[in-house]
Formats: C-alpha cells, sequence, structure tokens
C-alpha cells in the first residue's frame, strides 16, 4: 500500500501495489498508529477515544495543519462507509455503523437511512494525528449533484472513490469535471477491492482513459524535476534506499500541481486501506494556504467568508455553514452580507460533527463551521466584516486593475463565486390539505428553498396552484417526504410533467405602445422590437440584447435596467404552453418615453411587446434530452436494448465491463417516466441506471402536436 515509513524498495513498492488482490487482503495486516490490528474487534484509535467535546481541545489549529476535503463518488460505490471508518480510527466513534443498518453518522436523515444512499452533505470534523480534517461526505445520486458543487466551492482537496468492480461510472465523471472545474487537487481510493470481480489494473485503466488524467502508482520521476534528480544523481546506485520524505515531497508536489492523481486501493467495508489514506490526505492533498485565492490581497487581514449551505434547526433557526478566507469569525459579532446588502448579528459559532454540534469561540482563517443567527444569508452569498470593509476592498481592487475611480456597483467584484444551479427538469403541483394550512406549506418551502437552491418554488399564473420544481423524480419525491415529517403537513402532488422550454423558428418585429393615466401622471411608452434564434453552439438560457445604435445614442442609463427587466420577464414564459424561452437575440429597434413615465410602466411595455414579437416568430417546443446509462448483464441485454428502441432511445455505445454490458444511450425524459419499476421488471433487478441532463432538442411537427393536445386535455 502506500504506507511509507522509513526506507523502502522503490521496485518492491510498485509491485506490492499491483498485485493480485486476493494476496493483498489474505496475507497483508493493515496497521494502526504502529499496531497491528488482527480482526476488526480491536480498535486502536489517534487519540484517546471520548466524547467529541474532548476531542477539540484545539479548537482552531495552525492553518498549515488543516485540511478541508470532501468525498467524491458514483452512487454505492463507499464513500458513506468510508467516512465512517475514517472517524472510527481517528478515535470519533466507538462502534462501527452501517449504511445497510442506517445507523453511521453523516447519513443521519431518516429518509438516507430508509433508502440506503446519501441525499444531502453531511460535515465532521475531526483529529488525524495532528491534523485536523473538516471531511463533508457528499451525496452520490445524479439529482443531489447541486450539493456536491457547492461544497467541492470551498474545499481544497477531494478523495474520489471508486468501485474497484466497476472502475469510472457515470456520476464519477460529473464530480470529476466539477472537480475539474474548482481545481481542486485529488486522490483516488479503489474501494471494494474484496469483491470478486474487484480488478485493479481494470480500475486504474478506467481512471486513466475516462478521466484523462494520470494515476500515479508511487511512478513520479518522469513528472518531477527534483525527484528525478533524486533517482537519476547521487542515489542512481543505491535505488532501493530512496528516503521516504523525498518521495512524500515529490508525491505531494506533483498532487498539488494536478499532474496526476495518487491511487490507493482497499475495502472500507472490511476495515482495510483506510489508514493509509487518512495519511495521504494529511501528506499530499494541500492546507489551506497552499491555495491562491486572488481577492484575499483585497481584504488583507479583514474577515472574509463564503455562506455554502443552510440548515433549519427546530429551536436555532437556520444554520449557515460557512467557510473563513481571511480575518476571523466570533460569536455576537455583526457581519456584513454583500450579496442581500444587509448587516446581521451572529450569535454563536459551532463546529460540525453530522447532526451535532460543539460551540466554539472564534474561526480563523482556513476553517469550516456553522453560523447561528443569520436571518437572511444563503448559498453563495459572500460575508465580511461590514459595508465599510467591503468598500475599502472595492477600491483595493480597482487601483489594482488601475481605475482611477471605482463606483459604489465596484464592491459586486468582491462576490465570490457562487454555486451555478442547473435548470428543473421535472415539475408538479403540491397543495396543502386544506386552505387553513397553506401558510404553514408556503413556510415550509420557503425554509426548503433556502437549504436547497435546486429547488424552485413558484406559482401557477392560471390556476393560483404552487408548483414544485426539481431535478428528478427522487428530489421531489424527498422534498414531498420532508414536508410531511419535519413540519407536519399532509400534501397532495399532482402527476409528475416535464419542463420543457420553448424556442423561435424565425425573426420578427413587433411595436407595443402603453398610454396610461394613474392619478395626475400619464406613463406613455412606444416600443419596437426584434426578435431572431440565436446563431452559435451551446443553449443561451437568457436572452441575449442589444440595442440599435440610435437607441443606444440617446437612451438614459437608468431606463437600461427597466428595459431589460421587461425582457427578461417576458421571455420566463413562452407565448405558447408558458415554458422559458431561450436561444433568442433581442434588438431593442426603437424606445420613446413620456416624460413622467415610470421604470415599471417602461418594463410591462417592453415585456408586452416582446411577447407579440415572439407570436410572430412561430414557436418551437424543446424537450429536455438525457444522458443514460445502464449497466445490464449479458442475459438481460437484448430486453434492454429493445425496451430503449420504444422509448425513442439513441444508443451511443455499448461497453464491457468486467462480466457485465454499459449501454450509453440518449433518451427524451418525457420517455422515461417510471423507468426503474421497468427495468428492474425486465432484469429481474440485476440492472442499474443513471439519467443526466444533455441539452434540450426540438420536437418534431407531429410531437409538438400531440404535447399540445394533451395539454389542452384533447387526448
Amino acid at each position: 500500500m502506500l504506507r511509507i515509513m522509513g526506507k523502502f524498495s522503490v521496485n518492491a513498492l510498485k509491485s506490492s501495489i499491483l498485485c493480485n488482490k486476493y494476496m493483498y487482503f489474505r496475507n497483508t495486516k493493515p496497521r494502526v498508529m504502529g499496531v497491528t490490528q488482527r480482526s476488526c474487534g480491536l480498535r486502536n484509535y489517534s487519540s484517546p477515544p471520548g466524547d467529541v467535546k474532548s476531542l477539540h481541545s484545539v479548537i482552531n489549529p495552525h492553518i498549515s495543519r488543516i485540511r478541508n476535503i470532501g468525498i467524491m463518488a458514483h452512487i454505492d460505490a463507499g464513500k458513506t462507509t468510508t467516512t465512517e471508518r475514517m472517524l472510527y480510527y481517528s478515535g470519533y466513534i466507538r462502534t462501527l455503523g452501517d449504511v445497510d443498518d442506517g445507523d453511521t453518522v453523516t447519513d443521519f436523515m431518516a429518509q438516507e437511512r430508509e433508502r440506503g444512499i446519501t441525499i444531502q452533505s453531511a460535515a465532521v470534523t475531526f483529529d488525524w494525528k495532528d491534523y485536523r480534517i473538516n471531511l463533508i461526505d457528499t451525496p452520490g445520486h445524479v439529482d443531489f449533484t447541486v450539493e456536491v458543487e457547492r461544497c467541492l466551492r470551498v474545499l481544497d482537496g477531494a478523495v474520489a472513490v471508486f468501485d474497484a468492480s466497476a472502475g469510472v461510472e457515470a456520476q464519477t465523471l460529473t464530480v470529476w469535471r466539477q472537480a475539474d472545474k474548482h481545481q481542486i487537487p485529488r486522490i483516488c481510493f479503489l474501494n471494494k477491492m474484496d469483491k470478486n470481480r474487484a480488478s485493479f489494473t481494470y480500475a486504474v485503466e478506467s481512471i486513466k482513459q475516462k478521466l484523462k488524467t494520470k494515476p500515479l502508482l508511487l511512478q513520479v520521476a518522469d513528472l518531477d524535476d527534483e525527484f528525478a534528480e533524486l533517482v537519476l544523481g547521487e542515489n542512481s546506485e543505491n535505488f532501493d534506499l530512496i528516503p521516504a520524505d523525498k518521495l512524500q515531497s515529490a508525491i505531494r508536489r506533483i498532487t498539488l500541481a494536478q499532474k496526476a492523481v495518487p491511487v490507493l486501493c482497499g475495502s472500507a467495508l472490511k476495515n482495510k486501506g483506510v489508514q493509509p489514506l487518512l495519511d495521504a490526505i494529511t501528506l499530499y492533498l494541500p492546507a489551506p494556504n497552499e491555495r491562491s485565492y486572488e481577492f484575499l490581497q483585497w481584504y488583507k487581514d479583514d474577515l472574509c467568508a463564503l455562506a455554502f449551505k443552510v440548515l433549519h434547526d427546530k429551536c436555532r433557526g437556520p444554520l449557515v455553514f460557512v467557510r473563513v478566507y481571511s480575518g476571523s469569525l466570533k460569536p455576537q459579532s455583526a457581519v456584513y452580507n454583500i450579496n442581500k446588502s444587509c448587516t446581521e448579528r451572529m450569535s454563536r459559532l459551532l463546529l460540525p460533527f453530522a447532526d451535532q454540534q460543539i460551540e466554539i469561540p472564534s474561526l480563523m482563517p482556513g476553517n469550516i463551521a456553522l453560523t447561528v443567527g443569520l436571518k437572511q444569508s444563503a448559498t453563495g452569498d459572500t460575508i465580511v466584516s461590514s459595508k465599510a470593509s467591503a468598500v475599502a476592498a472595492a477600491r483595493r481592487a480597482g487601483r489594482d486593475a488601475g481605475e482611477k475611480k471605482r463606483s459604489g456597483s465596484g464592491v459586486d467584484s468582491l462576490l465570490l463565486a457562487g454555486v451555478e444551479v442547473p435548470e428543473p427538469v421535472f415539475f408538479c403541483t403540491i397543495e396543502p390539505p386544506s386552505m387553513a394550512r397553506q401558510q404553514d406549506l408556503d413556510n415550509a418551502l420557503s425554509c426548503l428553498q433556502r437549504e436547497d437552491p435546486s429547488l424552485k418554488v413558484k406559482p401557477d399564473p392560471d390556476t393560483g396552484q404552487t408548483i414544485l420544481c426539481g431535478m428528478g423524480e427522487l428530489h421531489i419525491e424527498i422534498i414531498h417526504d420532508r414536508i410531511k415529517r419535519e413540519y407536519g403537513i399532509e400534501t397532495y402532488l399532482g402527476p409528475l410533467q416535464i419542463a420543457y422550454r420553448e424556442t423561435i423558428l424565425n425573426a420578427a418585429q413587433a411595436t407595443d405602445i402603453l398610454d396610461k393615466t394613474v392619478g395626475d401622471k400619464r406613463h406613455c411608452v412606444t416600443a419596437e422590437i426584434e426578435v431572431r434564434p440565436t446563431s452559435g453552439e451551446g443553449a443561451a438560457t437568457k436572452p441575449i440584447i442589444s440595442y440599435a445604435e440610435n437607441v443606444s445614442e440617446v437612451l438614459p442609463k437608468e431606463l437600461q435596467g427597466a428595459i431589460e427587466n421587461g425582457i427578461t420577464n417576458s421571455c420566463i414564459q413562452g407565448p405558447l404552453l408558458g415554458f422559458p424561452v431561450q436561444d433568442i437575440d433581442v434588438t431593442v429597434q426603437s424606445l420613446t418615453v413620456h416624460p413622467d413615465t415610470s421604470h415599471t410602466m417602461v418594463s410591462a411595455c417592453v415585456s408586452r411587446c416582446l411577447q407579440k414579437a415572439l407570436k410572430k416568430a412561430g414557436i418551437q417546443i424543446l424537450e429536455p434530452l438525457m444522458n443514460l446509462e445502464i449497466t445490464v448483464s449479458e442475459d438481460h441485454l437484448s430486453a434492454a436494448l429493445a425496451d430503449l428502441a420504444q422509448r425513442r432511445g439513441n444508443i451511443q455505445e455499448i461497453q464491457s465491463r468486467q462480466d457485465n454490458r454499459v449501454v450509453v444511450a440518449a433518451v427524451p425524459l418525457a420517455e422515461m417516466m417510471g423507468y426503474s419499476t421497468v427495468l428492474r421488471s425486465l432484469t429481474s433487478g440485476s440492472a442499474t441506471f443513471t439519467l443526466e441532463l444533455a441539452s434540450y432538442q426540438a420536437l418534431s411537427s407531429q410531437e409538438q402536436s400531440a404535447l399540445l393536445q394533451r395539454r389542452m386535455g384533447l387526448v
């Protein structure tokens, strides 16, 4: 394994890593703190067992001793089990929980324990040797991808867990791309090496081929000049005696530079390989001060933190997770939220341990903790010490950019990058048991929306019903269940529907006049707008707005916001079925405004004019197209393929994965309703599948006509 102690033979270590899995797991005994462990019944801790409070004697360790990491993987790869073993060997729990038994530390929601899956990310703080590890166990199901995204946003490193019998799977690719976006160094852990079909070689090869990265099996000399010199220079004759610290330093440099990823293997369920993984986290993943953030130079030593997650506690109200980048936080202090332009008072600071917390007196840079008392802050909000601090930082940023003056809007440049939330693909109506409980339902949905940015709630303009929009069937099912359990409201869900989009087929122009007298003021606006399909590749979910030359020359700056607000609002609901409009270019050809006209009236006129232009241009319905990946045995492959053909599925590839087949296809989401039940029936429960939104594609004229008839109740 990658356990480096003293001096060793590099060639022998290479051989041991690539050795047959049966020899490895039967003939070697994992070591805990230098003591051989003969069975999982013997427990050894890095620190004396005790209650959580006694173990956090050092509340704010030195920043170089902090590791903020996430555990990410495809569903059922073993993330939660790996986390449980880390907590066990670090001494923070006395007994091992099991996902199947529903008693793990990080899967504490009732829905998680019943289903055996992780639904929301859970944070735990523990010590390994003399390092503080802030660990977040993330979900593996595609419906909860946003949970992974917002956690990776504030982490410095990650452990990617793989099922050694499956290698890289569909959601592995998704979370890997998310980590790439945030430039996060990673370690790979090949889990479940005790399974009959586990293959170290296959798993490593899939990492190399599918993730387009170099698996680092302790062969570092061709990647790092300093280590190559060490090997080829003075130690060339004594290649078997390379100092461990030199090798560790080389691996660390390569990992932080993201030239390669260290690969470890083990079986978390059988308590194998977890301690070397913990060692690798401390040795090879970065400390917070080893990550470069440009904005830190503008804040100096002032507070700069990011709110990245919200939970609601029945007694304490909203609990906001924050990552501190500079400065410090203390209880009973006021902070300024740049996004919300408001000052809030934070009453308490808590160190997270899944669903338990410990109160702490301060929070220093590089740490993650919970705050109590922030009523307005939500995911993606930037927290600073005061408005004056934000303005001062904006001035520094302006000077660095070479600008002489900077307006108040310069504060916007100081906002830390938030979280990209994809648009929901499913929606349904939700109703309370009686009108008397409508307010309770609204409050529950408001809290859940603040916790979960991927959940959207909006009123139906025609019926007045509440519309619940989510990322998938499971997502909406979980929300429905949480409303019942946590808020005690028995709600009724309407049939699940697909979130289509609308676009235009042709270019068109329209003119609209709004002339209305309110009180003693006359509001008069004349607008002329042209729309045309967006040229170029990729979906443009927001309209691309431009102005004719004669308009841009005379348009007052204060009116521009009103115009763009009207255009954006008009695109929220298309003229055909009320779905969002995308892929359009909007040009304001002319605009005449009476001097006393309010900005609200300007927005209303522009919005109405755009709707006219859209109707003239001809509306095309777009449907969500999903990437589907099915893992099925050879015996049931033909049945699965035949079923896909009936669902308008386009089979792109059939891969081999050990004794199974992996079918990669593109299928319209409308054809996938209830697919889980059908696939289980066709394959006797042996097949699994994942769905992920790929793009939106145009419906054929026949399909669009049939959809319109269904929506109008004619079919």
